[in-house]
């Protein structure tokens, strides 16, 4: 998720890298730095913290340079010190640099090659092998090691190189990751966003998946991953400076919806790969996981939306019972706690007051403890024993949505290593599942890029006064965090409720001008259940929007409308199952008018109890 800004032209550089940085920020603000080829020698200047460090740090003396890269970091691999920030240099006296966005799958192996090879990498960083890969393969045609360094990478990555014995050049390669050329009159730029350049042009040219580009001041040249040269076209974009920072979307919301397959696949990352599961940081002993009698999962809100799908799966795979409970209720309950519990802690900011507590209750009281949050250095990370990030860059819109999926997917992983400790999976199940987790960003994808009713059910019951959210087993959190997304951004009152408790008393709301949302996936231990109930909810007039997965025709005959997501694993679909509810909530909060990413009376991090 972090920000790339490159600059070679008449101008003097820095100011222009600068403001690039202020408009990519968004993107990661753990530190930041930038690289000017001055005379004699690349310059550097690295800050921890926000921007604002970094241009104490740089001066406000000018610069002759009129090329150089910057960037901004969303630390992924590496604690937040000046020694993890880009620009990143190899071997050679500080001649090459490279920023990056995004995460090497396969660094470990990189590493302990380049090492072998007599190179020193003196950050924790995976980015870090990336510009030792390029010095090796250098032998004078910097694109060409470029492309060679790319070859030999796995994972999703967007990364610029300068080197010194080339004035006025910069090359880029990217794979899944954003990466995106300005085209000035005699100057040329290379960023993350349009948005860190807006400024300066509003003509593009779009790099596209495996390919390499390289900038001078007369123009951009492309390269397949073969070396063949591709030719692109000059294209206008008509973005303002807000729409820039949201990326073309209308609103944050809707580009954070869009971003969690990045952000899920950040989250993964190098931590399932090839049927392999490494996944450091958990802070337990093999003995400890498998002597763990109890887990215990405090958060709130979406956290705890997130925690209750945990349940499901870390019951399922690692055989270990587990609890989720409201931070703000479990501190005040005198819980029962002994050493072989595990109490997991999940914020997405790292500072929700309620859930910081719980933890510091849980380690008094000599429980294990674990946090999941979305940013280093937060109080919650020093309250625990250990702390699993998510990658999701920041996100603006105070209701979450990439941050639960992500959250998901990390306590998947977490469940799996414990199976594997505890052997309560086969490895060739392990391997199905981590495969599985591995396409689950191509599956989200296909979902968003999609054809669905959406908007036609938003138009349909915008205007109604009251909904049902329904689901069973894993489809239940699901129900939950949709219902939730609806209250928070559209206002309308809302229920979720377990589909086999409906008849124990929200029946008794439904009528003909009640729409009712049930998550109908393929759940085969549930779904004949989760019909008999919607049968119920027919009966008495209400309509039905049912969530189901592709290839269930059957659906048809009990649902007004059928909103499908891709196939997957039974007990990973919760991470598809939400979109349709965040986008459904998200067109009635528009069609009503409303702010969706400032929603009336709620803020983004709680920290106040």
């Amino acid at each position: 998720m972090c920000g790339i800004i490159g600059y070679v032209g008449p101008r003097e550089a820095k100011p222009l890298l600068l403001h690039g940085l202020e408009r990519l920020e968004y993107r990661g603000y753990d530190s930041a730095g930038i690289a000017l080829r001055e005379d004699g020698a690349l310059d550097y200047v690295r800050a921890v913290g926000n921007l604002q460090t970094l241009k104490a740090a740089a001066g406000t003396n000018g610069s002759r340079s009129q090329h150089g890269l910057g960037h901004t970091r969303w630390a992924t691999h590496g604690a937040v010190n000046e020694q993890n920030a880009h620009p990143l240099t190899g071997c050679e006296d500080g001649r090459i640099a490279i920023v990056l966005n995004g995460i090497v799958e396969n660094y470990r192996e990189l590493r302990g090659t380049l090492e072998a090879d007599g190179h020193t990498l003196s950050s924790e960083t995976d980015a870090e092998v990336v510009v030792h890969l390029v010095e090796r393969h250098y032998d004078g045609d910097l694109t060409e090691a470029v492309r060679a360094a790319s070859a030999e990478l796995e994972g999703h990555f967007a990364f610029v190189v300068i080197h010194y014995d080339h004035p006025d050049l910069l090359v880029g390669s990217r794979r899944q990751c954003p990466l995106v050329v300005g085209v000035g009159d005699g100057e040329m730029f290379l960023a993350s966003s349009i948005a860190a350049f807006l400024r300066e042009t509003r003509r593009v040219q779009f790099v596209d998946d495996g390919e390499v580009v390289e900038i001078t001041p007369a123009g951009a040249r492309f390269f397949t991953a073969d070396g063949e040269v591709e030719h692109k076209e000059i294209e206008p974009v008509d973005w303002d400076d807000e729409s820039a920072e949201k990326g073309g979307y209308e609103t944050f919301m809707l580009k954070e919806i869009y971003e969690q397959p990045a952000a899920v696949s950040e989250t993964i990352g190098d931590r399932a790969r090839r049927g392999r599961l490494v996944l450091d940081g958990i802070g337990l002993t093999e003995l400890e996981i498998q002597n763990l009698r109890r887990i215990v999962i405090v958060a709130c809100g979406t956290a705890y939306h997130a925690g209750v799908v945990g349940r499901y799966i870390i019951e399922e795979w690692a055989r270990v019972p587990v609890e989720p409970d409201i931070a703000s209720e479990w501190r005040y309950r005198n819980p029962v706690l002994s050493r072989d519990t595990l109490v997991i802690g999940i914020s997405q900011s790292g500072e929700t007051a309620d859930t910081i507590a719980a933890m510091r209750l849980a380690r008094e009281q000599g429980a294990k403890t674990l946090a999941i949050t979305n940013l280093m250095g937060t109080q919650i990370t020093r309250e625990v024993d250990a702390v699993l990030y998510t990658r999701c860059g920041l996100e603006v819109g105070v209701a979450a949505s990439k941050t639960f999926t992500a959250q998901v997917a990390l306590l998947s992983l977490i469940a799996l290593k414990l199976a594997q400790i505890r052997r309560t999976l086969p490895e060739d199940e392990i391997e199905f599942i981590l495969q599985a987790l591995y396409d689950l960003p191509q599956k989200m994808e296909q979902f968003l890029d999609g054809n669905h009713p959406i908007d036609e059910v938003a138009r349909r019951y915008y205007d109604k006064p009251f909904f049902l959210y329904l689901g069973r087993h894993i489809g239940l959190p699901v129900a939950l965090e949709g219902a939730l997304k609806l209250k928070e951004i559209s206002y309308i009152p809302t229920e979720a409720y377990s589909a086999g408790e409906m008849k124990h008393g929200p029946i008794a709301l439904l009528d003909e001008d009640t729409p009712v949302v049930v998550v109908a996936t393929d759940q085969k231990i549930v779904y004949e259940k989760v019909v008999s109930n919607i049968q119920e909810v027919r009966a008495r007039g209400a309509h039905v929007i049912a969530i189901a997965t592709d290839g269930n025709e059957d659906i048809q005959h009990h649902a007004d409308d059928v909103i499908y997501i891709p196939r997957t694993p039974a007990f990973l679909q919760a991470v598809l199952a939400v979109m349709p509810l965040q986008l459904l909530a998200y067109r009635i909060g528009r069609l009503r008018g409303l702010n969706v990413d400032q929603p009336r009376n709620l803020a983004k991090t709680v920290t106040v109890e």
